[in-house]
């Protein structure tokens, strides 16, 4: 049974004996390099700790996100709180698109490498922030202590895998790689709210 690596997992060169027959491959296709291109986000190939730079990446979009809400609220005169269902609705949709793409590009990327979850795959961690991110509400405890909050229980709930994330990971290709990051942001998103009413609540 293959064993999925972390995306934090350096991975170190083998050393073998013997001189090794180059394998041929098939050239790549645009939808290879595409696929590629989506899985690892472009920081995956960082030699260090590719799953961190995911979940940066990952607190990224979602303050682009946020962004974009607060420059619209300027512009419309409408308070943060009643574009708040537009802003969670956009959320969840881009969150849905990533997992749906991410099972995609994370199952071609498998059969690319002849790896399960190879490190450089960080679009399940991209998935499984945002997720985290979630209850964070903006203009009320929209700051760096809940983001980091959400940063932290993520990253502990990915390296920890708590039921059911770790029967999720054996799934088959694009399923099982992002199947135990969705659900470690959700256990994230649980915490996090939970922190964020003990911490923000008068």
């Amino acid at each position: 049974m293959a064993i999925k690596e972390s995306s934090d997992e350096l991975n170190p060169t083998v050393a073998t004996s013997g001189a090794v027959a180059p394998v041929s491959r098939p050239a790549r296709t645009i939808k290879d390099y595409l696929a590629l291109a989506l899985a690892t986000c472009g920081v995956g190939y960082l030699p260090l700790a590719p799953g961190t730079w995911g979940s940066l990446l990952g607190v990224g979009v979602y303050l682009a996100i946020q962004w974009f809400a607060w420059q619209h609220v300027e512009r419309s005169g409408l308070s943060i709180f009643e574009l708040l269902p537009l802003i969670l609705a956009v959320e969840l949709v881009m969150i849905g698109a990533i997992v749906i793409g991410g099972i995609w590009a994370a199952s071609r990327t498998e059969g690319l490498t002849g790896r399960k979850d190879p490190g450089k795959i960080v679009i399940d961690e991209v998935a499984g922030q945002m997720i985290a991110l979630l209850p964070i509400i903006p203009g009320r405890n929209l700051n760096w202590i809940s983001i980091f909050i959400a940063f932290v229980l993520f990253r502990l709930f990915d390296i920890v895998k708590p039921y059911p994330a770790r029967h999720l990971e054996r799934l088959k290709a694009g399923l099982g790689v992002m199947g135990d990051d969705v659900v470690a942001g959700a256990y994230a998103a649980i915490g996090t709210a939970v922190l964020i009413a003990a911490l923000f609540t008068p």
